[in-house]
């Protein structure tokens, strides 16, 4: 899947002259969480974002720290971080570090520098210019339309047969040790584990498989070395 799969088309963006109030006005009319920030050649030189608001002044959320902790950090810093958290105008508030990412890039692409640069979101270029934005929601919306869909009814030998070619394809998967079998797409695991989360992983397999629609557990756990043996809670419950 592409970026340009899930993205959203079109940003708000605004001058990084623009005020405060006036920004805050537009976060709120606009419905988002985060405007980009443009220079007077409409080149992309920050974003504003509601991360970049919670400390403030005005409400008494600025970082206090101790007067020795402060004679420890440099006066560029500490101007930087006043102007921060009084700046009235964009510029001097928004977050000026923009990572940006094509729109033809593959979504792990845009997942990995999210998580790396620890950021909400991602400009998206089109070449050189900006045509959207990709964010932790449409990567959501992108998960739940990849998400197995309800459909018409699968054989059980269908079923059974598309378990076991994922039994054998995965390398921590208990081929030897355990046994499925299908009725009426109700998947029941039969056998012995050697390790208690093996569990949910078997069960995940069943469930993310076409018209199986319920996944009985009576898996045993073997411990390895002494050979003690604990039946699965299904198997205690009947």
């Amino acid at each position: 899947m592409r970026v340009r799969d899930v993205m959203t088309y079109g940003a708000i963006g605004v001058p990084e002259t623009t005020t405060l109030s006036e920004a805050i006005e537009t976060l709120l009319r606009s419905h988002v969480s985060a405007l980009l920030v443009f220079d007077d050649e409409h080149g992309l030189v920050g974003i504003l974002s509601e991360g970049d608001l919670l400390r403030r002044a005005e409400l008494g959320t600025d970082t206090k720290r101790a007067h020795w902790l402060e004679f420890l950090l440099s006066g560029g810093r500490l101007a930087e971080r006043y102007a921060h958290t009084h700046g009235r105008r964009v510029g001097e508030i928004m977050t000026a570090k923009v990572v940006t990412i094509s729109e033809d890039a593959d979504l792990s692409e845009a997942v990995d520098l999210m998580l790396k640069r620890n950021v909400k979101r991602l400009p998206v270029l089109r070449r050189d210019a900006i045509v959207g934005v990709i964010s932790r929601s449409d990567l959501l919306k992108g998960l739940l339309v990849s998400l197995p869909r309800v459909d018409a009814p699968h054989a059980d030998a269908e079923i059974k047969a598309s378990i076991q070619a994922d039994l054998d394809k995965l390398g921590w998967a208990p081929r030897a040790s355990v046994r499925v079998e299908v009725a009426n797409g109700v998947v029941t695991y039969d056998g012995a584990i050697t390790d208690e989360r093996m569990r949910s992983g078997l069960k995940v397999i069943a469930e993310n498989t076409p018209g199986v629609t319920a996944v009985q557990d009576h898996m045993c756990w073997i411990e390895p070395n002494s050979g003690f043996y604990v039946p699965s809670e299904e198997q205690n419950r009947s």
